[in-house]
């Protein structure tokens, strides 16, 4: 899984049928105090995910794992949110 920080969210009318109902957010990787610092991806969200929220997200086939995603055609889904990161002893991030 990936840490990721919700920047945006995307709205399409026409897409492929098996798409329909899904939430689309855009996530920007993110560093371990939830600063915005990688790359940017389309991720369906299965958790109800809000804009700001540091996530956890998954790319390729895992992102197909969820009972939300299985079997659809989507590359990167949205799998928790972040309640807290502590790195080496040290919390570096808290909601």
């Amino acid at each position: 899984m990936l840490l990721g920080r919700v920047i945006g969210t995307v709205v399409s009318t026409n897409k492929e049928q098996e798409l329909s109902g899904l939430k689309l957010l855009l996530v920007r990787g993110a560093d371990v105090e939830g600063k915005p610092t990688g790359p940017l991806v389309v991720a369906i969200d299965a958790v109800g995910a809000g804009l700001g929220e540091v996530v956890l997200y998954a790319s390729g086939s895992s992102a197909r794992q969820t009972r939300v995603t299985k079997d659809r055609p989507v590359d990167a889904t949205i799998m928790a949110i972040v309640d807290s990161i502590e790195l080496e002893g040290r919390q570096t991030y808290i909601k």
